[in-house]
């Protein structure tokens, strides 16, 4: 089929359009990938001459347990993350989505642990924990002093759970937006019906919230890849004790830059890309975000 000249214009007008953000993601995104491929087949330890390794490396880092392990510890973290969060964010988002000057109120102090830096949260929920000084010295508290980051068994559970005080109130945002979205005439019409609060959460606004919360589990889910700085400030930068909080992220510092092998970590970074890409291609797929039809189809 030939296109006619206004629509060759728009299609024009459509590509000048993407083409910065196209050239931004080049230069940032794809190059670097592109250098981090070509570093995990050389042998390099960030400071003399770069030399040849080829699959070695790769070789090498399927090969080795800790490789596993810390990619057990991610997908676990991941996956508890997730559970725990989900609920969380949104109960909250619909507790927010009334409008009113005590809900804007809580929902402006809600979101200040997203205006922190990563390495201030840890830094303060390090000392918050310490079990000699800590919140634990509180009177009525001493049952949380406990050495929960020196716990192999409590120090994972204990970071998740910072992880979560840190992104609950973004996903409680998109929640609460995506309630906010949804026509007040369909609660009215089951409210007439003598449905209650229960029924009408169920069959309406959880249906309505589908693509919300696909957005919000895909961004959680990828971005527990990239938990790195405050899994880092909490453990002091071992991921331990041991290695029981020593994600994939944190695994490929150590490998990087404290046993100087940069080839072996360009292999987990790259390994890291493709599980990130595959989980979410695989949530999209699995969820029909990608049909996205309209939740309001009927109306």
């Amino acid at each position: 089929m030939t296109l006619t000249a206004p629509a060759r214009r728009r299609g024009g007008g459509g590509l000048l359009m993407v083409a910065p953000a196209l050239l931004l993601f080049g230069l940032f995104g794809l190059v670097p990938l592109v250098g981090v491929v070509a570093l995990s087949l050389a042998d390099w330890d960030g400071l003399g001459s770069v030399g040849w390794a080829g699959v070695g490396n790769w070789s090498a880092v399927l090969a080795d347990g800790a490789t596993w392990q810390a990619l057990g510890l991610t997908v676990k973290v991941m996956a508890v993350s997730w559970l725990v969060q989900t609920p969380i964010a949104l109960a909250l988002g619909v507790f927010q989505a009334p409008r009113g000057r005590g809900r804007a109120l809580f929902a402006v102090l809600f979101f200040l642990p997203l205006l922190l830096s990563a390495v201030a949260i840890g830094l303060t929920w390090q000392a918050l924990l310490d079990p000699s000084f800590g919140i634990g010295a509180t009177p009525g508290l001493h049952w949380l002093a406990k050495p929960l980051l020196g716990s192999p068994d409590l120090a994972l559970y204990t970071v998740i759970f910072v992880i979560a005080w840190q992104f609950v109130p973004f996903h409680a945002l998109l929640y609460q937006a995506g309630i906010r979205q949804i026509p007040t005439a369909l609660y009215e019409a089951a409210a007439l019906d003598g449905a209650g609060p229960a029924t009408r959460f169920l069959h309406i606004t959880l249906p309505q919230l589908k693509y919300t919360m696909v957005t919000s589990s895909t961004l959680m889910l990828v971005g527990s890849l990239t938990y790195f700085d405050l899994i880092f400030v909490l453990s002091g930068g071992t991921g331990g004790p041991g290695t029981a909080t020593r994600v994939l992220p944190l695994a490929m510092y150590i490998t990087g830059f404290q046993a100087h092998d940069m080839g072996r970590a360009s292999a987990v970074a790259t390994l890291l890309v493709v599980f990130g890409l595959g989980l979410s291609l695989l949530t999209t797929r699995l969820s029909g975000f990608t049909r996205m039809d309209s939740r309001q189809e009927g109306m």
